[in-house]
C-alpha cells in the first residue's frame, strides 16, 4: 500500500468524504474513527459527522446536548470535544415501531416510524445546518452513513446516506464486511440498487475484517475493479480483541479471564437496554467475568449484579419480572446470600418503590411498582437531564475519590432519609445495594476499583479504560493507515466529478 506521509501533501486541502456500508456493522463507524485519528495526527483539522443515527448508546456533549456514542468516540479520535452538530438527528427506539427524536441534541418528541418518514424533510434542515457549521470550521469532514444506501423502502426523503451525499455533493467510500461472506455480492448488489448519479459518487471500495493471505483474494479484487470501474482502496485485516465503544448492539465479544482471581458480574440485557458501554471497562478487566444474560436465559450465580439503563424503564422492568429466569426471585436470593447489587439510571429507578410516567414519555401513561429495594420514588418528566458529571464517590470504609460520568435521563427520583448519600448516588443502609444516575462511572479507574472492592474483589487491579480506548483508537488507525492505498484514494478524490 502507498505511504500516507508521501501522499498527504497531495490530498485536497478541504474535503467532505462520506463512508457508507453495504450492511449495518460493515465498519463505517470504525473507518471514520480511524481516518479521523490519521488525519488529526497529520495536523489536518477534521470533524466527524453522522446526519442521522439510530442508537440507544448516547453521549452528553460539552454544549449540553445528546448525540450517538459512536460520534463521541469519533470526536475523540479527531482529538476534539464532541458537539451536537456532529450528530444532528438521533433516534432512540422506545418500541418496535417508534422512537424518541432528538434534533441537534434536544428531544423534540416521540414519533411512530411512519410519522418520522414524513418528518424527515424537517430533520434535513437541521442536518444541513449542522453540516454547514462544521464545514466552515474544519477543512475535512468525515461523514458516516447509516445502515445501507440500498434499503429501497427508505430511499424517499433519505437524509442518512445518498440523500445527504447528493445534497452536499460529496464523494462516497463503500465499505463491506468480508467476515459475513458474500462481500462481492454485497458491493455489486449495493451499486445496482443506486441511481446513476448516486453510483457515480462511489469513488472506491474498502473490504473490512479480512482473515488470511490477501494473495488468495487478489483475483476477486481484480474482478471487482474490472466489473465496476472503481478501485479497491484497501483491505483491512480482522483485528482480534479490538475494544471500542459500540454504536448500538450489545457486544457478545468474550475476553480471557484470570481464573485465579475472578469476580462474577451478571448484567441482564433487556430489550431497550441503553448505554451498555457502561460495562466496557468491566469487559476488559482481567479479574472480572462479565456475564450478559439475554431473553429466555437463566441468570447464573453472581458476586455482583448490575441493572443497566433503559430507554423504556417500565416496559423493561416488566420484561425483567416476567422472564423465565425469574429475576425478582433471583435478586432476592442473591442479596440473601450477601451479593451486591447496583442500578444505573433506569436500573436505579427499577430498584425503587415506584416509577410513574404520567405524560406517556416512554410508552403508555401510567405507573409501575418497582422492585422495592430502595426508598426511591421516580417520575418521568418532559425535560430530560443532560449533563457531564464530576463529584465524589464516598463508599464506607474507603477513601473518597473524585469520579466522572454523565447523566441522560427523563426522570427524577426522590428519597427519604432512610438511605445513604454517597455523592454520586445512594447506598442502602445495609450496604448491599447501590444506585446512581451516572453513566460511565467505571471509566474512572479509582471509582471502578472501589466499586469492585465494595462488591467483593478486595485486591482489584487498576484498569484505566480511557487509556485503553486511546490505545485501541491508535491501534485501529495504524492498521487502516498501513492497509489503505493512499495514492488510489487521493487520485479518486482528485478525479471525483459527480454526474
Amino acid at each position: 500500500m502507498s505511504d500516507f506521509s508521501a501522499v498527504m501533501p497531495m490530498l485536497p486541502t478541504h474535503q467532505t468524504l462520506m463512508v457508507q456500508g453495504t450492511t449495518s456493522d460493515a465498519g463505517k463507524s470504525t473507518l471514520v474513527c480511524a481516518l479521523g485519528r490519521i488525519l488529526a495526527d497529520a495536523h489536518i483539522r477534521t470533524a466527524p459527522f453522522k446526519p442521522q443515527n439510530m442508537a440507544l448508546n448516547s453521549a452528553v456533549t460539552a454544549d449540553g446536548g445528546e448525540i450517538g456514542r459512536a460520534q463521541a468516540l469519533q470526536a475523540q479520535a479527531c482529538r476534539l470535544a464532541p458537539t451536537t452538530d456532529m450528530n444532528p438527528v438521533l433516534l432512540k427506539p422506545n418500541s418496535d415501531t417508534g422512537a424518541q427524536v432528538i434534533i441537534q441534541g434536544k428531544a423534540v418528541g416521540n414519533l411512530p416510524a411512519q410519522d418520522y418518514h414524513a418528518y424527515k424533510k424537517t430533520a434535513m434542515n437541521a442536518v444541513l445546518d449542522s453540516y454547514q457549521r462544521l464545514q466552515q470550521s474544519y477543512p475535512w469532514v468525515l461523514v458516516e452513513g447509516a445502515g445501507s444506501p440500498a434499503e429501497i423502502n427508505l430511499r424517499a426523503n433519505d437524509i442518512a446516506n445518498m440523500g445527504f451525499a447528493e445534497a452536499v455533493d460529496c464523494p462516497v467510500i463503500l465499505i463491506a464486511d468480508i467476515d459475513r461472506g458474500g462481500v462481492f455480492a454485497h458491493l455489486l448488489g449495493t451499486l445496482a440498487c443506486l441511481s446513476d448519479s448516486e453510483r457515480a459518487r462511489v469513488v472506491g471500495f474498502v473490504i473490512n475484517r479480512f482473515r488470511g493471505d490477501i494473495a488468495l483474494l487478489q483475483d476477486g479484487l481484480d474482478w471487482l475493479e474490472e466489473k465496476t470501474g472503481k478501485p479497491v482502496l484497501g483491505v483491512l485485516p480482522y483485528l482480534h480483541g479490538l475494544y471500542l465503544d459500540a454504536e448500538d448492539a450489545v457486544s457478545q465479544q468474550q475476553v480471557e479471564q484470570d481464573k485465579d482471581k475472578v469476580i462474577n458480574v451478571v448484567v441482564p440485557v433487556y430489550p431497550r437496554t441503553s448505554n451498555h458501554t457502561d460495562f466496557d471497562a468491566l469487559r476488559v478487566h482481567p479479574q472480572v467475568n462479565l456475564i450478559l444474560v439475554g431473553p429466555e436465559q437463566t441468570p447464573p450465580p453472581a458476586d455482583f449484579v448490575i441493572l443497566p439503563g433503559s430507554k423504556n424503564t417500565r416496559a423493561d422492568l416488566n420484561w425483567l419480572q416476567t422472564q423465565p429466569g425469574n429475576w425478582p426471585q433471583y435478586l432476592q436470593r442473591h442479596l440473601r446470600y450477601g451479593g451486591k447489587l447496583l442500578g444505573i439510571c433506569g436500573g436505579l429507578q427499577m430498584l425503587g418503590e415506584s416509577i410513574s410516567d404520567p405524560h406517556g414519555l416512554e410508552g403508555p401513561a401510567g405507573s409501575s411498582v418497582g422492585l422495592g429495594y430502595l426508598p426511591l420514588i421516580s417520575e418521568l418528566k418532559a425535560d430530560k437531564t443532560l449533563r457531564l458529571a464530576s463529584g465524589e464517590l464516598r463508599l464506607p470504609d474507603q477513601p473518597v475519590v473524585v469520579a466522572q460520568g454523565y447523566e441522560i435521563h427523563a426522570g427524577i427520583s426522590l428519597s427519604n432519609d432512610d438511605i445513604q448519600d454517597i455523592g454520586c448516588g445512594w447506598l442502602s443502609n445495609d450496604g448491599q445495594i447501590m444506585a446512581t444516575y451516572w453513566h460511565g462511572i467505571f471509566d474512572t479507574p479509582q471509582a471502578l476499583q472501589q466499586i469492585l472492592h465494595w462488591a467483593g474483589l478486595s485486591d482489584s487491579k487498576t484498569v484505566d479504560f480511557n487509556s485503553i480506548r486511546e490505545q485501541q483508537i491508535d491501534r485501529l488507525a495504524l492498521s487502516v493507515k498501513q492497509n489503505i492505498n493512499w495514492q488510489k484514494l487521493n487520485s479518486a478524490l482528485q478525479q471525483f466529478r459527480p454526474l
